[in-house]
C-alpha cells in the first residue's frame, strides 16, 4: 500500500496494490473502504486477470479503466499475459512474468493517475538523488529482475572480502570513498584507462581486446581540423536510440555548424520502426561538415587536440576515459548505472551538462543545441573546460609513481606476497 500525497489532506490519496486473487482482493477492498469512510481518496490496482473474471460475474463494462466499488476506485495494469493465459498451469512462470512486466506496466498506471511528489534519495558522500538520476537497476520500471538480485548478493557478501578494489581515483569520489570506509573499505586503483590517455607509452596499452572493428579513417580527418572545433558523439555499444531521438540529435549537429564525429553502431537486426539509423538525407546533408563511423578508435579520438566535448550516455569506462583526457562533456544517460553518472557530471565533477528530455521522453534538438552553445562558448565553458583540465591532472596523479593509486595497488601486492610468503612450503592462503 502506498500513500500518495501533496501535504494537503483533501488530496491524500491512497494506492493499494493486490494480486489477481478473490481472497486478497476482498480484504483490501474492505480496508479501502473503512479508509474511504475516514475522508481519504483510495484506489485498489490489480491485474487485466482480475477484470477478465469479473466481467465472467458481473455486468461491468468491458472497457472501462476502471470502476466503482462503494467508493474505491479499481483500475487494472496488465499482467504481460496473453487474454487466454490459465496462469495456474504454470505459476513460477506467471509470477516471474508479472514481477517483471506487472511492475512496468504498474509503474506506468501511476505515472498516468497519480503524480507522485518528488521523491529523492540521500545517502552519504554522494549529492541528493532524484528518481531520475537513481540507477535504472533500483526503479519499479527495471525490466532485468537479476540485475538487483545480483547487486544484492554481491553486497551482502561484501564484507567477506579482504579487499575491494574500484575503477575510480580519490581524488575524483573522495567523499563517496570516505563514507564507505566503515561500511565497506574501497581502495580506488584506478582510472584503469589506456596509458595514453595518462600521458605514458602507448605501447603499454598491449593485450586488451576490441570486440569491434575500428574505423582509423576518423584520426586523419580530426587532424585537419582546429584545436578544440569538433563535437565527439557515442552512444556505447548497447543503447539503440528510437528513430524520432537519432533524428533530433542529427538535426542538432547540423544545425550546430561545427564539425563532429559521431560513432554510430548499426544494430545488429534491422529495427522495424527504425531505431538506431540515421535520418534519410543526413549523410549527404553533412559530408562536409562531419564524419560518420560505425565505431571508433575511442581512446585516440578523446586524446587529439581537435576534440572539443564528447556527446556520451555515460558508461562509467567512456567517463573515466573523457576524464582522463580533459574533455568536457554532454551526458545523455541511458539506463543501468548511466544516470547517476550523469548527475556526479554535472553537479559534482562540474565538467560537463546534462541533457534533459521532454514529456515525451525525447531529447530534443533546441535542448542538444543549447548545450552544445553553452559548452563550446558559453557562459560556463571557462568553468567546464577548467574543471576537466584539473581532473586530467588529478586522474595523472593518482596513477603516478606513489600516487593515490598507485599506493593501493602497492598495498595490495604487498598483502599478495604476505599471504603467499609461505608458497615455497606448498602452501598459498586465500585472498580473496
Amino acid at each position: 500500500m502506498e500513500i500518495l500525497s501533496e501535504n494537503k489532506e483533501e488530496e491524500i490519496h491512497v494506492l493499494m496494490v493486490a494480486l489477481s486473487s478473490q481472497g486478497h482482493i476482498n480484504p483490501m477492498l474492505r480496508l479501502g473502504k473503512r479508509l474511504v469512510n475516514k475522508g481519504l481518496h483510495v484506489t485498489l490496482a490489480t491485474t487485466e486477470f482480475t477484470r477478465r473474471r469479473m466481467l465472467k460475474s458481473s455486468t461491468i463494462n468491458p472497457t472501462a479503466s476502471s470502476i466503482s466499488i462503494s467508493g474505491v476506485q479499481v483500475r487494472f495494469f496488465s499482467d504481460g499475459q496473453n487474454l487466454d493465459y490459465d496462469g495456474k498451469v504454470n505459476v513460477d512462470s506467471y509470477m516471474e512474468n508479472l514481477a517483471n512486466f506487472g511492475a512496468i506496466s504498474l509503474s506506468n498506471l501511476i505515472k498516468e493517475h497519480f503524480p507522485n511528489p518528488e521523491m529523492s534519495v540521500e545517502l552519504p558522500g554522494l549529492p541528493l538523488l532524484r528518481a531520475e538520476d537513481l540507477p535504472s537497476y533500483f526503479l519499479p520500471s527495471n525490466p532485468f529482475g537479476s540485475l538487483p538480485k545480483l547487486l544484492s548478493d554481491m553486497f551482502q557478501n561484501m564484507k567477506k572480502y579482504k579487499w575491494v578494489l574500484g575503477n575510480s581515483f580519490f581524488g575524483l569520489e573522495r567523499d563517496a570513498i570516505e563514507s564507505m570506509a566503515d561500511l565497506c573499505p574501497i581502495s580506488p586503483i584506478g582510472p584503469l584507462v589506456p596509458p595514453s590517455l595518462l600521458g605514458e607509452d602507448e605501447d603499454h596499452d598491449s593485450g586488451t581486446v576490441e570486440m569491434w572493428k575500428r574505423d582509423d579513417t576518423c584520426i586523419e580527418w580530426l587532424n585537419k581540423e582546429a584545436p578544440s572545433s569538433v563535437i565527439y558523439v557515442s552512444f556505447g555499444s548497447i543503447s539503440v536510440l528510437s528513430a524520432k531521438q537519432m533524428e533530433c540529435i542529427a538535426k542538432a549537429l547540423k544545425n550546430s555548424s561545427r564539425p563532429f564525429i559521431w560513432a554510430v553502431k548499426q544494430p545488429s537486426l534491422p529495427e522495424p520502426d527504425g531505431a538506431g539509423q540515421l535520418p534519410l538525407g543526413f549523410l549527404e546533408e553533412t559530408k562536409d561538415q562531419g564524419l560518420v563511423v560505425s565505431w571508433s578508435p575511442q581512446t585516440k579520438v578523446l586524446a587529439h587536440p581537435a576534440i572539443a566535448c564528447f556527446i556520451t550516455h555515460c558508461g562509467w569506462n567512456s567517463m573515466l576515459e573523457t576524464i582522463a583526457a580533459g574533455v568536457p562533456v554532454i551526458a545523455y544517460p541511458q539506463w543501468t548505472d548511466q544516470p547517476t553518472n550523469a548527475k556526479l557530471i554535472a553537479d559534482i565533477f562540474r565538467n560537463g551538462l546534462r541533457l534533459r528530455a521532454n514529456q515525451d521522453g525525447i531529447v530534443s534538438n533546441e535542448e542538444v543545441e543549447k548545450c552544445i552553445r553553452e559548452i563550446m562558448d558559453g557562459p560556463k565553458s571557462v568553468e567546464l573546460k577548467s574543471n576537466a583540465r584539473e581532473l586530467r591532472v588529478a586522474a595523472r596523479e593518482a596513477v603516478a609513481g606513489a600516487g593515490s593509486s598507485d599506493k593501493n595497488i602497492q598495498l595490495f601486492v604487498d598483502e599478495i606476497i604476505r599471504s603467499c610468503g609461505s608458497i615455497v612450503k606448498g602452501s598459498c592462503n586465500d585472498t580473496s
